[in-house]
């Protein structure tokens, strides 16, 4: 490998393809926008196909190159599909993020200090369960295996960055069951994925959230100020993040600026994981 010109040149990712999924908005937006903005050629792919196209006609009307797609991720066939006509758009695959997420639903605690029946263990509905691991462990799983698939064909290499969370690390009592062996599954298939692909030139690695402003739970975060307020006040840094504030790691992982980076699970959570402090 030659050495880079400047520090900054290896953030430069102009020229290169990238696929994001769950793309239509939160987090995935967010990695979408940041490889636009740097130049990479997107396609953004959700479950909301229609809101997919939206925000890529957006990031056009912008001056960017990108396209969306419709894709469940836990539809294997559809998912290849995706990946291909990405490959006819693009002409290659660079960067993939592996971010589709769902709720995962209430947890077996309420933060009004009472117990949700439906959130228990003895008493939640296995579809909830089943739905939840099919998109945040399996769907992550079918993303990995199509961008694996097409970085190896080109001979190129490439970066495949999956979302998991800090949940992979601690337990929410307020958060649904499925949720945390998800992200947990996550982490450690990023791990062994990053083991086994790097012979090829494909770095693999793991962005942790902690709480993010976001449409999930029905974006309720940004529509309740006294739960804004409590989850604020719950985080070292004093604050829940804005989606603005992954796009800096996201670049990383992307390019060649992380090179020597393969298996890692970066948290990003405002010190939420350190524990509480008072």
């Amino acid at each position: 490998m030659s050495v880079p010109a400047s520090t900054l040149a290896q953030f430069d990712i102009a020229g290169r393809s990238a696929i994001v999924t769950g793309a239509a908005s939160g987090l995935g937006l967010a990695y979408a926008e940041a490889m636009a903005e740097a130049g990479a050629r997107v396609t953004l792919t959700d479950i909301d196909g229609e809101a997919a196209e939206r925000e890529a006609a957006r990031l056009r009307g912008e001056g960017h190159e990108a396209r969306g797609a419709q894709l469940d991720v836990a539809d294997r066939a559809e998912t290849v599909a995706v990946f291909d006509a990405h490959l006819a758009a693009w002409g290659g695959l660079d960067i993939a993020f592996a971010n589709a997420g769902i709720d995962p639903g209430e947890g077996f605690w309420n933060p009004g200090g009472f117990r949700n029946p439906a959130g228990q263990i003895d008493t939640l509905d296995p579809a909830r369960w089943d739905r939840t691991i099919s998109i945040n462990l399996t769907g992550v799983f079918n993303t990995i295996r199509e961008a694996a698939r097409c970085m190896k064909a080109s001979g190129k290499g490439g970066t495949i960055i999956a979302t998991s969370s800090n949940a992979a690390l601690v337990n929410e009592a307020i958060v649904g069951l499925a949720y945390m062996p998800a992200k947990a599954g996550v982490a450690h298939l990023v791990r062994h994925a990053a083991l086994e692909l790097a012979e090829f030139g494909i770095r693999v690695n793991a962005i942790a959230p902690g709480p993010f402003v976001t449409n999930i739970g029905g974006g309720w975060l940004k529509k309740d100020p006294v739960a804004r307020k409590a989850w604020d006040a719950m985080v070292p840094v004093g604050a829940v993040a804005e989606t603005y504030q992954i796009k800096p790691l996201a670049l990383y992982l992307a390019s060649d600026a992380s090179s020597y980076v393969t298996g890692s699970h970066m948290l990003i959570d405002g010190g939420m994981a350190l524990g509480k402090f008072q």
